[in-house]
């Protein structure tokens, strides 16, 4: 007996230290494959040219950013309009096709886009043929084609410089389809070359046709599905968010007769059979489930132990919508108690804000220039005084028309008029009037004399916990006060940010601001490439969570000195931010309350992210990182910001950089497109 029991001690030694090996193994698999991820990091960074201002996923390693970031915008897009919109389809054979299909899936940006879209696109593809010598692409030239090379070979060069060669199956062009913008690179074919092409507006009508149609399709699987009955239409969009799309093939098995599963599935292409195990070992089929039918449903509930099998038995395959239970319970955990004012019946309603008599008189003849505050792309913005009065000074915004028209901007340029004068938040720059004449548009707006936030962040390099927290602070505050009328900002950078002479921060520029109410999406492409959303570059519709994620990049850049997604060029930063925010290494000086913070915001999800809940800015309000803050102070201004400019007068410009003069006068532009601006 004594041996027997010895023996059985050693059996259970040898099984613990067998344990203890496998668990070793684990976590050493765990560190190599973190390993792996910061190598291809480093690989990105490796590969930036060396006078390249921004490059890395990990922006700590390159330092502060010292260049100002420039937004961009495609043309405003219209949903009524581009569901009615007929996609123009050009034949082709089966194996250019499948070539098409293979190079988009290949390339780093187009291969997120959602098969029925791949496929879409792949129809609306039209051939184009270039001889030996013919420039595809120049550089510098406005773009808005991307390609997809069948037959040739193509020299890339920038600035005279070779970068590389290109064959047959390789996408080209492709940051032209997601917005007007100048080509970084020449593209020259070195011998007869046979491409298809997509122009930005088939592509975008694509896109948003594709989005809104798969939307309602979804939702009306989902309101016929009972454990989605009664839900409110905003947790059903969510819902749909949270929809991941699979595809099988005939006779693969999409659930196991007895295996453990989580998740819940909806069968939106194809058929599917349901089968049993007999115990004599014979499987029978029970019944078959089409297009519309769910199965695993008890799984949103609890593990679910399968009791069939279900089979992919359609000829051309089956494609399914899976929900997992982790995510279904977030979801329900937000119904309770859902913002009552997320009705559209307050969302038309507005402050009205009262303009004071002394400036309702006020003409633009009475202004004067007395410096330049900032310059961009439409214009200029301008310190000027009113005649005879020296006690007030104002920032005067000049938008060039003719460049508005031609960048199509006038939709948002009536949004951010709109949208700035019904506004009335301590912590948002107050717009006072609007004028025009044949060559500019003008917004007279409070100004801001502590200088941009950008600039005092590009000074210090970085800020600490306690004063990135204030300046956060003061955004949660201006985006409660705009989503809760259903407004989404999508512009928010440090060069947005002004300090106000005590040195409270306001949300400044609107020119992307949009009010599209609540479960409600918008499809425009805008926003600083490093700061915009994933379902922004995947054009998926976007709406108010689009803000949160660029909450938490300022939050990183605030700490860091330089955002957490950056590449050589915009489409390099695109794909860093469709890699996700857990492929970015966080630098120690970023504490780990606001390191978890960060990524609850920028959750590839929308309805995933912090603050889009049922209890919406709240949610984030109550991180363990605001732990302690003041926010009744912040509210009433009564809490004593970490900097405070030195602003000596009302014409004092010491805390904006210098400008040159402005030589350059627009045309004049009397069409006549402003004439209620």
């Amino acid at each position: 007996m004594g041996s027997l029991a010895e023996l059985q001690k050693c059996l259970r030694q040898k099984d613990d230290r067998i344990k203890d090996l496998e668990r070793t193994l684990g976590e050493r698999d765990e560190q190599i494959q973190d390993l792996r991820s910061q190598l291809d990091k480093y690989k990105s960074v490796i590969a930036v040219p060396p006078h390249s201002p921004t490059g890395s996923a990990s922006s700590f390693i390159n330092g502060p950013r010292k260049q100002r970031l420039q937004g961009i915008s495609a043309e405003p897009q219209n949903s009524a309009t581009t569901s009615n919109t007929s996609l123009k389809r050009h034949i082709k054979s089966q194996s250019s096709k499948e070539m098409i299909k293979q190079a988009i899936l290949e390339n780093d940006f187009m291969k997120n886009l959602d098969i029925s879209q791949i496929r879409e696109i792949v129809d609306c593809m039209y051939p184009v043929e270039y001889g030996t010598d013919s420039m595809i692409i120049k550089e510098g030239d406005v773009g808005s084609l991307v390609y997809v090379m069948e037959d040739g070979k193509v020299m890339v060069t920038k600035e005279g410089t070779k970068l590389c060669t290109m064959s047959p199956g390789k996408v080209f062009g492709e940051l032209a389809i997601l917005y007007n913008c100048t080509r970084t690179a020449s593209v020259k074919a070195i011998m007869p070359c046979k491409l298809w092409a997509i122009d930005r507006q088939c592509f975008q009508s694509i896109m948003m046709k594709t989005g809104i149609e798969r939307q309602k399709e979804y939702m009306d699987f989902l309101k016929s599905i009972p454990a989605f009955k009664g839900l409110p239409m905003e947790t059903l969009a969510n819902v749909v968010d949270v929809l991941e799309e699979m595809h099988y093939e005939k006779g693969e098995y999409i659930i196991r007769q007895g295996a453990r599963g989580d998740t819940f599935y909806i069968i939106s292409k194809g058929k599917v059979s349901v089968t049993k195990k007999q115990q004599s070992g014979e499987e029978v089929i029970l019944r078959d489930l089409e297009k519309g039918m769910y199965f695993g449903e008890r799984a949103l509930v609890e593990e679910d132990v399968r009791t069939a099998n279900i089979i992919a038995s359609d000829d051309t395959g089956v494609d399914c919508l899976l929900l997992d239970r982790i995510a279904f319970s977030q979801l329900m955990s937000k119904v309770e108690d859902f913002p009552k004012e997320y009705k559209d019946d307050l969302a038309d309603k507005s402050d009205k804000v009262e303009v004071p008599d002394a400036i309702s008189k006020i003409r633009l003849s009475d202004l004067y220039i007395i410096a330049t505050l900032g310059v961009g792309g439409f214009g200029r913005v301008e310190l000027v005084q009113v005649k005879n009065d020296s006690s007030k000074t104002y920032a005067l915004k000049q938008l060039k028309k003719r460049h508005i028209v031609e960048t199509r901007q006038q939709d948002h340029i009536f949004n951010e008029k709109r949208i700035m004068s019904e506004s009335k938040c301590d912590f948002i720059v107050r717009l006072h009037r609007t004028f025009k004449d044949t060559k500019y548009l003008y917004m007279l707006m409070d100004a801001c004399l502590g200088g941009e936030l950008w600039t005092v962040l590009r000074d210090k390099s970085y800020f600490d916990d306690s004063t990135t927290r204030f300046y956060t602070g003061c955004v949660i505050e201006a985006f409660n006060y705009l989503h809760s009328k259903g407004i989404v900002y999508r512009d928010l950078k440090p060069e947005n940010l002004l300090l106000d002479s005590a040195g409270y921060v306001k949300l400044v520029d609107f020119g992307f601001a949009k009010k599209i109410g609540f479960g409600r999406k918008t499809w425009t492409f805008c926003g600083t490439p490093e700061y915009v959303a994933p379902e922004i570059i995947l054009n998926r519709g976007h709406d108010i969570s689009a803000d949160l994620w660029s909450l938490g990049i300022l939050m990183y850049e605030l700490l860091t000195g330089s955002p957490p997604f950056s590449g050589a060029d915009p489409m390099k930063t695109y794909n860093l931010i469709l890699r996700g925010i857990e492929m970015v290494d966080f630098p120690r000086k970023i504490t780990r309350n606001a390191s978890v913070l960060i990524k609850k915001l920028c959750k590839d999800v929308p309805s995933e992210r912090l603050g889009s809940g049922r209890n919406g800015i709240k949610e984030i309000q109550k991180h363990k990182w605001f732990d302690g803050f003041n926010w009744e102070g912040l509210e009433k201004k009564t809490l004593k910001p970490p900097i405070v400019p030195s602003v000596k007068s009302p014409t004092d410009v010491s805390n904006f950089d210098d400008y040159p003069d402005d030589d350059d006068s627009p045309e004049d532009d009397v069409t006549g497109w402003d004439r209620d601006f």
